[in-house]
Order: C-alpha cells, then structure tokens, then sequence
C-alpha cells in the first residue's frame, strides 16, 4: 500500500523490495460477486510476463485467494512445499462480514498503538460473532491479546490477556491445525506466560514450517532468541522477518532493538534512523533509538527521542520509564524523580508494570529500591521479566547475588555461548 500513489518506476520498486518481479492487479465489487484481475511482471525490465482474471461469490474469497496464489506460484515455478500445497488447496467458506472485519482488525494491530490495539480486539471479536468456526478471526485475537499483554504495550497486567491469548490461538488451531499465525501466537504466549523456553522454541520451529514466510513467526521467535542469550540467531530471525516484510515499521523497528540487547549499539542506532527516516511518527522506534543513545552515553539524544516517544504516545509507561532513565544517568536527578512520581500516579489510571520503576531506580543507584520493585515485577508476572538476563540497564545490578537470584527463578537454559549474554 506504500506504493498506491507512489510515481516510482516498477524497476525503483523492486530494487527497494529486493524482488525479482512484482503482483499488479484489481479488485472489483459488485453486490455479493468479487472479480480480481492480477498481472505478473518482471521487475527489472517491466515486462508483463502473465494475466489472468477471477471471478467469485464473496464467500468464497479464501478459496480464491488460494486459487490466485498457487496460480502464480506456478507460473514463476515457485518450489512449494508440503505443507504450503496443503494450505492453498483448502479454504472454507467464509461470512463476507466476518472477513471484512478481521481485514478491518489487521489493520488496527499492525499500527501497534494501545488504542489500535483494543480497536482490533473489537473486529476480531465481530469477525468471530459473524462466523464462529472462522480460524483467522480467532487467531487475530489471539494477537490482538498476545500484545496487549506484551512487555512493550502492557496496556493490562499479563495475567488478565496471555490465557485468553492461549485459549484464542488453540482454538483456531483446534479449527485449522495448519495456521501458522495461531502457530506463532501460541508460541509468543508461551515465551511471555509460560517460560517455558523450549517448548515456545518447538513452537515456533513449527510455525516457520507450516509457513516459512510468515514474517511474525520470525519476528517474535527472534524475542524468545533474545532472552535466551543467542543473539546472533535472534539477529538471523529478526533479519529474515525484515527481508519478508521489508516496510514494515515493527519489524524493521524489531531488528533495532536485537541489536541494542547484542550490545551492538551503532547497529541499533543505524537500523532505528532508517526506520525512522521512513515513518518518523513510529513512537516504537523513537523509543528503541533512545535505548541505545543512553547506552553511549549521548544523553541529550537520549532524551530528545523518549520525549518524541512520549508526545506521540503520553500513557505509556515503558516510554516514560525511558526518559526517567535517561534524567537519572544524564545527572538530571530531580526530573528522573518527577517521572517516578508520575508513573506511580499513572498507574493508578492503568496498568505499570514495576519493571519500569525498577530500571528508574537503578539508573539513580538506589539498588535497594530497585529490588524492591524487580520482586514486584516478580510477583505481577511482569512480561519485562523475560529480558532480566540481557537488559544493558541492570548491568549495575549483576555483581549482587539478589540479582542472581531473580535470573535464576526464571529457569533460562544455558547459552552455548556465553559470550552472546553480554
């Protein structure tokens, strides 16, 4: 959709898209019929290479896009697998509503706001109502809930959305057992919930076989990579997520903050900035970019981008906590106690995890104190927990046998290299 009112050539666009040919074509409604006209064309050299036209009821639009793909997966001789020729020969009937707001919710969750977020739970929950035994629409929600719970979202303690997250991505496998995005759900509540490090790994391995190019699998799997301390294989993931789904802002945004936790901080930076050069109002970057500025030491910049962050999203705490941090290790002690205070009165409005405040306590050297809201953090089942052993901000916590203790407790598996922990 990036390119629906671009003037670049075909050729521009396929190098962007590093592909060697592109799919252009039409969509034509008219009452309950659904017509798609689709050209195959040779990037490099703008070359139309095949047509065809299809014509459908609109309950059969599963089937159709099915039909559409394996279509043109033979006219370029794409190799299929087993499991990809499975999934394009079958597809059930599908409510036309019930399709029409689980598109509606996909494109809510993939703007990855809190609010956009809820508004998506709301059409998956439509798309679900219309059409009970509709796959898709429960997989959405478990998406939708897998987020709303996740570390960086945290709109509601993990408690109250992984189990509904869990109970949605089973029951569209229970439906469909071959759909990968319920495949990944489940792996990532596992990963966020469950801890339970290898049977999520398992998971996702399965996910990215039902279908290798289902970014998200890669993406979040690249996560659970991350806190296991295999960070060059998180990087690999986090990578090939990019090269499938090369514009989009999370995961793009995703790759950067790989980076940060392998301690590659230029990387980081560099990932972020062109990110951002691309969607300057994406807070998730701006927050990323300012992680690894504080890593440097350049404060300033640091703080400018949490205060980006901030502006373009005011209530949520993992972008507060950020700037708290940076006041504290730029010297600015009493604005890093005015965000604690603030977080403590936001959290009386929402949910904030005590993960946050643990982190602003660390940086004002008050490792008491920091503790004190890690053992909350603890007992919330905070997702933030997940990252304890790689986080670069508790780095000043690592000497203390309480610290230990805490990583510990969360039965990580032992990295076949060490050297990717720190």
């Amino acid at each position: 959709m990036r390119y629906k009112e671009t003037d670049k050539s075909l050729p521009q666009i396929g190098q962007e898209l590093n592909v060697d040919a592109l799919i252009e074509g039409s969509v034509l409604r008219a009452g309950q019929r659904l017509r798609i006209t689709i050209q195959l064309i040779h990037a490099a050299t703008d070359e139309h290479l095949w047509a065809e036209g299809y014509e459908r009821d609109l309950c059969d639009i599963l089937s159709l896009q099915s039909e559409v793909a394996g279509a043109v997966a033979q006219e370029i001789r794409i190799k299929l697998t087993p499991q990809e020729h499975a999934r394009l020969g079958w597809a059930r009937p599908v409510d036309p509503e019930a399709h029409d707001a689980y598109l509606r919710g996909r494109y809510s969750w993939n703007r990855r706001t809190e609010e956009a977020l809820k508004k998506s739970l709301e059409y998956f929950q439509q798309a679900i109502e219309k059409d009970p035994g509709y796959a898709l629409g429960y997989a959405g929600l478990a998406d939708a809930y897998v987020l709303l719970g996740s570390p960086l979202y945290g709109a509601v303690a993990v408690e109250a959305t992984i189990s509904r997250a869990k109970a949605a991505a089973e029951k569209a496998l229970e439906i469909d057992g071959a759909l990968v995005e319920a495949r990944a759900s489940l792996a990532y509540s596992l990963t966020l919930y469950g801890h339970d490090w290898l049977c999520a790994e398992a998971e996702f391995k399965r996910a990215i076989e039902l279908d290798r190019n289902y970014a998200t699998a890669h993406q979040w799997y690249s996560i659970l990579l991350t806190v296991m301390g295999r960070h060059e294989s998180a990087v690999a993931e986090a990578s090939r997520a990019r090269e499938l789904d090369p514009l989009s802002p999370i995961i793009n945004s995703g790759l950067g903050i790989r980076y940060y936790y392998a301690r590659r901080y230029d990387a980081a930076i560099e990932q972020c900035r062109r990110m951002l050069d691309v969607e300057p109002g994406f807070a998730v970057a701006h927050e990323y970019l300012g992680r690894s500025y504080e890593r440097q030491g350049s404060f300033g910049n640091a703080i400018a981008e949490f205060q980006k962050a901030t502006s373009l999203s005011p209530t949520n705490p993992t972008y507060c906590s950020g700037l708290g941090i940076s006041y504290a290790l730029a010297g600015r002690t009493e604005e890093a106690v005015k965000v604690l205070e603030e977080l403590k009165d936001l959290s009386k409005l929402r949910h904030v995890s005590a993960y946050h405040l643990a982190m602003v306590y660390a940086a004002l050297g008050e490792k008491d104190r920091a503790f004190e809201y890690l053992r909350k953090a603890q007992v919330e089942h905070s997702g933030w927990m997940i990252y304890l052993q790689v986080e670069p901000r508790f780095d000043t916590l690592r000497d203390d046998s309480r610290f230990a203790e805490f990583v510990d407790s969360m039965g990580f598996p032992q990295t076949t290299n060490s050297r990717e922990l720190r």
